[in-house]
């Protein structure tokens, strides 16, 4: 995660993006992966389609195949390991282990491959931060990866890069499984149950515990399996093309630039009616992010947003006043007490045009919830649009946001092409980055959802 991933981000209309190339595992899971059964186990033969959830019991995976490897940490071993997965076949499975609410930024402290005719590889990217070896190894290889988008950056940091991808939660998605994490997907599609104990630990701990390693083996243990079994469900629903499209789409993404005024998204900051208070916001998160990057923790373990905002809230003047506010009981905040009495300080002292303006102006339509007062005739195309994604997700059984990303939507309704029709939305959904398929399973509906609109007068 990133520096504020201890933080619930507040929400804005324009961060509703959550498209295909946006997937996240769904529920508080980041579950965990597992090849071939262990001796004796014999799977679910057949799963079923997603609605279904029959069939004998899942069996539980504890041990890796091969056992628990040894955590690869020097050049030594890493060339090893190099040589083995060059020499492998097929896909690659691959994961990475963070310490997420624990420590600054988003780097990865531990690595999982695992490869036909290889076995499984534990790296450590602490002892070993250059993989560009291993990368030009793999070169022509598919990665495999659930939820691609929680581990390219940080696999991108050691210089582990995919040029040919396969997503097993966004393939899930496409299918329609209700629940994408990795282990309802290896139990629902493989019959095999996972241990889920260890996601959200302090990967930065040395050495790692023996039950943590196993279960990051486990990750990776059966992850070309699930991607082999995907792949054949795809094709059979005739969504293969749909899910290269979008796994493309993801290697193709552009790295995302710092975000603009990332103090905005302290979570509770609605509370904050003033630019006076605003500019304690700013001044506060600026401290606890130079603080927190020093020392390498997450900068909720610093100060949590609650803080931030009651410090806006009440400017306090005084150390007692500050201890005297219920965020600032923890030992972690009254830490660092001056240094949030100087931020405090400083937002006080400002002049009237160094304070932040209220609002950003966005580079997208206004909130939804305005249209109607600002642009009835938008409003009214909006709703048709989303009945019409909405009716197509669940004709080809996706998540309406996997078909159509609700900010394309948006935009789409907002500043429609000149002409209601289908070459017309089509050029326009392109430009929003829609991939061909889903243009061409939209825009002809979209188009006449439209033209309605115009015959009725509605706009």
């Amino acid at each position: 995660m990133g520096s504020e991933a201890s933080e619930t981000e507040a929400a804005g209309e324009n961060t509703e993006t959550v498209g295909v190339s946006e997937t996240r595992a769904t529920g508080p899971e980041r579950e965990t992966g597992a090849e071939k059964p262990p001796a004796g186990a014999t799977p679910e033969q057949d799963a079923g389609p997603p609605e279904q959830d029959t069939g004998p019991p899942a069996i539980p995976l504890l041990e890796p195949r091969e056992g628990v490897p040894d955590v690869v940490a020097d050049a030594a071993g890493l060339e090893r390991v190099i040589a083995a997965f060059a020499a492998g076949t097929g896909p690659v499975a691959v994961d990475a282990e963070r310490a997420s609410g624990y420590r600054y930024g988003q780097r990865a402290y531990l690595i999982q491959l695992r490869r036909a005719g290889a076995g499984t590889a534990l790296i450590d990217p602490v002892g070993c931060p250059d993989l560009s070896g291993l990368d030009a190894a793999l070169a022509d290889a598919e990665l495999v990866l659930h939820a691609a988008n929680q581990d390219l950056p940080c696999l991108a940091e050691v210089g582990l890069v995919p040029r040919r991808l396969f997503d097993t939660e966004l393939a899930g998605r496409l299918l329609g499984y209700p629940r994408v994490g990795l282990g309802s997907m290896v139990e629902n599609v493989l019959g095999f149950l996972l241990e889920k104990g260890h996601s959200a630990a302090d990967w930065s701990t040395r050495p790692l515990p023996d039950d943590w390693l196993r279960y990051a083996a486990l990750d990776v243990e059966l992850l070309v399996e699930l991607r082999d079994a995907l792949e054949a469900e795809l094709e059979a629903a005739g969504k293969l093309g749909w899910a290269l499209e979008e796994f493309a789409a993801i290697l193709a993404m552009p790295p995302k630039p710092p975000r603009a005024d990332p103090w905005r998204r302290t979570s509770g900051i609605h509370r904050v009616r003033n630019r006076r208070a605003l500019a304690t916001v700013r001044e506060v998160w600026e401290a606890r992010d130079k603080i927190a990057r020093e020392r390498d923790l997450s900068p909720g373990r610093v100060l949590q947003d609650a803080a931030i905002v009651e410090l806006a809230l009440k400017a306090p003047k005084t150390p007692a006043e500050l201890q005297a506010l219920p965020t600032m009981r923890g030992r972690g905040a009254r830490r660092h007490q001056s240094a949030w009495l100087r931020a405090v300080s400083r937002a006080r002292g400002l002049s009237d045009r160094e304070l932040p303006e209220a609002n950003l102006p966005g580079d997208g339509p206004p909130p939804a919830h305005r249209w109607a007062d600002r642009d009835p005739e938008a409003a009214k195309r909006l709703t048709a649009a989303r009945a019409v994604v909405a009716a197509l997700a669940e004709e080809h059984t996706m998540p309406s946001e996997n078909l159509m990303q609700p900010d394309s939507v948006r935009r789409l309704a907002w500043t429609p092409p000149g002409e209601a029709s289908a070459s017309a939305v089509a050029a326009a959904l392109s430009a929003l980055g829609a991939r061909r398929w889903q243009v061409e399973l939209t825009a002809q509906p979209l188009a006449r959802a439209f033209l309605r609109l115009e015959y009725k007068g509605d706009v």
